[in-house]
């Protein structure tokens, strides 16, 4: 992984330690905005940004991805109806095929699918968002306190992350909210408890990869404080392959959430769920094939647009992919 420090940083820890400032030999203000912007030209990130604008599969991926938070954050742009309504279902439509005014077709109670399949994209990214976000904060601050501290820090750590670590998401997740009443919130907690040993080994390891490269050791003679060392240049070098995993971990809790909905132990009715969807469909999959495509559609769109756009990132992160 590439050194992102800037020239600013360099000049700043050298004013740390004692030694003249190379701010009039930069030509001043002037050099040191210069600097910058060659830094950030020259940057790991900018380089990544730039070939992620020219990959398809990025693109098509990011799209996809845009749409599902937005159909999560305003369902009512899409659909008038709401599935929560009294008369939101009637037994008389019953398992009624798709038409011109019902897109989707109606499920075995008679409810509209397409509302329902709309509807049910909230707690499906609320899950993926929230779970991936807490497995990032928690794997990846223990993470890297563990692979900068070392010695018995980094020992009891590992031995606390190998216990989670052995027990399986999906049944752990079984485990846990057999009894509960789920919801995506719930769900979320559950999945991130099960989650976040993953993130902390891939941020341990880069930070025991980082820590004693050229450019900490040069920032740690200068007198740069461990605070800053951390946040400045361990952090920014060390986080790459935890968003790659993080970026595909997304579709793979969204996955897991609807495998505990189908099963009957994650989001439960009233709430909405494609996994509760598939699951009411499955023993009329022959009569009205129907009520199980569209919503499993869904499901899979959602989980391949999130994985698409994590292996983007993945190869335009990793040098030696390039």
């Amino acid at each position: 992984m590439r050194d992102t420090t800037s020239v600013e940083d360099s000049m700043t820890d050298t004013q740390t330690a004692g030694a003249p400032s190379t701010g009039a030999a930069a030509g001043g203000p002037e050099g040191e905005k210069k600097g910058e912007k060659q830094e950030r030209i020259a940057s790991l990130w900018s380089d990544a940004w730039r070939d992620l604008r020219r990959n398809p599969i990025f693109l098509i991926g990011a799209f996809l991805v845009f749409c599902m938070l937005v159909l999560s954050a305003v369902p009512g742009w899409f659909t008038s109806a709401s599935p929560f309504a009294s008369d939101a279902c009637t037994l008389q439509n019953s398992l009624k095929p798709p038409t011109g005014d019902n897109w989707f077709g109606f499920d075995v109670q008679g409810c509209d699918i397409y509302t329902r399949t709309i509807w049910a994209t909230r707690n499906s990214v609320i899950v993926g968002v929230v779970t991936t976000t807490l497995v990032l904060v928690v794997g990846g601050a223990l993470g890297l306190l563990a692979g900068w501290l070392g010695g018995i820090a980094d020992s009891i750590l590992s031995r606390i992350t190998e216990i989670f670590f052995a027990i399986p998401l999906l049944l752990g997740g079984m485990l846990i909210m057999s009894g509960r009443e789920g919801n995506a919130w719930t769900v979320s907690a559950v999945l991130a408890t099960l989650g976040w040993p993953q993130i902390f080994r891939i941020m341990r390891s880069s930070v025991l990869q980082h820590k004693n490269n050229d450019y900490v050791v040069a920032a740690r003679a200068l007198g740069a404080s461990t605070v800053r060392i951390t946040m400045r240049h361990i952090l920014p070098n060390a986080i790459a392959p935890v968003i790659v995993v993080g970026a595909i971990s997304l579709g793979v809790y969204i996955g897991a959430e609807a495998a505990l909905s189908y099963l009957g132990i994650g989001v439960q009715p009233p709430e909405i769920s494609w996994g509760l969807m598939i699951s009411d469909a499955k023993d009329r999959f022959l009569q009205a094939p129907h009520v199980l495509l569209f919503p499993a559609a869904a499901l899979s769109i959602t989980v391949l647009a999130f994985i698409m756009v994590g292996d983007a990132v993945r190869d335009a992160l990793d040098p030696k992919l390039r």
